[in-house]
């Protein structure tokens, strides 16, 4: 029997470990804080830098001549800047876009959601991501290659390099994104609505385009405002095709006329103008407006998005975030735009007979569908829809057979072993290829502790509150932030302020803030799929809060915290704008000796390649193919993965 002195020493060394476990804890959970803070941060720091030296030029002009003047020209003798005509161009190449993406993007998720057998979905759901995987630079050289040869020839113009050509790609590039969220917020509508619509008579194509879009309203909204996000904010691809005139079409529906955006404008000025100059501080002004357009336009989607989130799990008769007889109107004025946009692209774009043919057609459609059976009605529409999965299939093997068929010729030991020669006209890509490893794997080593420890915070250690809430605004706020404003950040704080150079290092910290959201993201979604019985379980067998995390929650989560790791590595890899004036040059024949030094990167390569140096066509196509497989097989990995361990989880 232990004596008074003992078991007082006893209790003090019990309350002494208690003790220490409360500190550890404490500051386990501190530092999940801190990596959760991090992103609003860095958004902070965005904001602060490009204001910093964007100011100039808004005190020297005034705002509203900046953003209202008519002329952009920063290099005349009397130097311009007025970024009006490249506001208008990023609009009006963005409702072409969308023009062009909406129908398909919604036919597409109709059918994937209501239509599609299992097998065919185990088809399409991955093309589509396969779509969404392709590097924009690859889009951005099929359409210089392709696309505007096709409508140079087509409309027998000097040049295909137009608002047209722009449209198109852009509305490529955003179906993926558009299809994806329409989807889930299609299949999200209960199935009582379709099985009471068809108790009650109704065909499948009624309660298709009565029932299930109008409930699905919001999320299809959310879809094309996030589709319009990914528009304004690409840089690569409408740089590479849409002419980067400086000027406002004549007439303003001229499709064929060339236009410039604001991130083609800081794409192609940015790496030539002297730092600290009116040019260089109107640069960062344009910076500013790209930011602030791109971060309304996707913090409306997320509102929406976590609205009918929140709505899903809330309790009955709680009122919609869009009242019926809004949508209605919505969906009216909508249309009405929609036709209006069409109709003056369709004169536009073909021969004023081909134009009155069509609306001759779909005059007759509108006003003689009352005439048709119900069968017959619901035979068209399904007709439509398959179409235009069929068509967004299409356009994915078009561009996979013209990169590959043109690019393995190319491909040779020699090619992928031996450093460029003769400005990449011949040679090989080799220093491109490990550089463009280099870069991802310092990104991922950076992003990845930072991205599962703020995950970790959200999920594990807070509850939603006010200060989650600025938390997961951060991390949108930092995921709808364009890449080319990802490049101008890193050149301003990493290079210049923080004086790095144009060094890997710099290169591989800019990349890490970009993927950071998708890592937060994917994390955090592994951690939530873990039931809640697991961390209760361990808690009332004595576990700390940290064991319960490390040694129950996380592990069965790691195959979903290496898809998003993996996920990044591919966009990563895929990305020029932001490793454009951080960390890239275009030939170099020897490897980086540190992380200090430059280095070349395929997507930099392969758009140097493709814009500036005539007469290198295979090594061109080479190069595209060998950046696509690179992205491409990470994201096949990531697939795999995810879909390996579904099938565990339901088995």
């Amino acid at each position: 029997m232990k004596s008074v002195p003992e078991k007082q020493q006893d209790r003090t060394a019990t309350a002494g470990s208690a003790r220490q476990i409360r500190l550890r804890e404490q500051l386990t959970k501190a530092v999940f804080f801190c990596t959760a803070s991090f992103a609003v941060i860095v958004v902070a720091f965005i904001l602060l830098f490009l204001l910093r030296d964007g100011y100039p030029i808004f005190a020297a002009e005034g705002i509203l001549p900046f953003l209202l003047g008519p002329s952009w020209a920063p290099t005349a003798v009397e130097p311009q800047y007025g970024i009006f005509p490249l506001i208008a161009g990023t609009l009006l190449v963005t409702l072409g876009a969308m023009v062009f993406a909406v129908p398909l993007s919604i036919g597409c998720a109709i059918y994937i959601a209501e239509l599609a057998s299992p097998r065919v979905k185990s088809i399409l759901k991955p093309a589509i991501e396969l779509l969404a995987g392709i590097p924009s630079v690859v889009y951005g050289f099929f359409g210089l290659i392709v696309l505007t040869n096709f409508i140079r020839v087509t409309f027998d113009l000097p040049s295909g390099e137009t608002w047209l050509a722009a449209s198109v790609l852009l509305g490529i590039m955003a179906l993926p994104t558009i299809i994806s969220v329409s989807e889930d917020a299609i299949t999200a509508v209960p199935r009582e609505y379709r099985e009471g619509s068809l108790a009650i008579g109704a065909t499948r194509w009624q309660t298709i385009s009565q029932v299930i879009v109008p409930a699905a309203l919001s999320g299809i909204a959310a879809a094309i405002i996030l589709g319009i996000g990914r528009a304004v904010g690409e840089t690569m691809a409408v740089l590479m095709v849409a002419g980067n005139a400086a000027i406002i079409p004549e007439p303003i529906w001229n499709i064929l006329s060339p236009v410039r955006t604001l991130t083609g404008t800081l794409g192609i000025e940015m790496g030539e103008v002297a730092v600290g100059s009116d040019h260089y501080s109107a640069l960062f002004g344009v910076a500013v407006v790209l930011l602030v357009i791109t971060l309304i336009i996707n913090l409306s989607a997320v509102a929406i998005l976590r609205h009918l989130h929140e709505g899903r799990t809330a309790r009955p008769g709680k009122k919609p975030l869009i009242p019926s007889h809004i949508s209605d109107g919505i969906i009216t004025i909508v249309k009405a735009a929609f036709l209006v946009l069409l109709l003056i692209l369709l004169l536009a774009a073909t021969p004023w007979y081909v134009a009155v043919l069509i609306i001759t057609l779909a005059g007759a459609w509108y006003y003689g569908r009352d005439r048709l059976s119900r069968g017959q009605i619901e035979t068209i529409s399904f007709g439509l829809i398959v179409a235009s999965a069929i068509i967004v299939l299409a356009i994915l093997i078009i561009i996979l057979q013209d990169i590959i068929i043109n690019g393995l010729p190319a491909l040779s030991w020699e090619f992928l072993t031996q450093p460029p020669r003769d400005l990449g006209r011949e040679g090989g890509i080799f220093p491109a290829i490990v550089g463009t490893l280099y870069l991802v794997t310092g990104a991922i080593l950076i992003a990845l502790p930072l991205g599962v420890g703020a995950a970790i915070y959200l999920v594990e250690y807070t509850r939603e509150g006010r200060i989650t809430r600025i938390i997961r605004t951060g991390v949108d706020l930092l995921n709808g932030t364009p890449s080319i404003v990802f490049g101008l950040f890193g050149f301003a704080f990493i290079v210049l302020y923080l004086n790095a150079g144009v060094s890997m290092i710099a290169g591989q910290i800019t990349l890490a803030l970009m993927v950071l959201p998708t890592i937060i993201r994917t994390t955090e979604e592994s951690l939530k799929s873990i039931p809640q019985s697991l961390r209760e379980g361990s808690l009332a067998l004595g576990a700390t809060q940290w064991q319960t995390i490390s040694q129950v929650v996380i592990p069965p989560a790691v195959p979903g915290i290496v898809t998003g790791a993996i996920l990044s590595i591919g966009r990563a890899a895929g990305e020029t704008a932001p490793i454009m004036f951080t960390a890239v040059v275009f030939s170099q024949r020897f490897l980086p000796d540190s992380v200090y030094d430059p280095v070349m990167a395929l997507p930099y390569h392969l758009f140097i390649l493709a814009t500036n140096v005539p007469g290198s066509a295979t090594n061109k196509y080479g190069t595209a193919l060998v950046l696509l497989l690179l992205v491409v097989g990470f994201y096949a990995v990531a697939i795999l993965i995810r879909t390996h361990f579904q099938k565990k989880i339901r088995g």
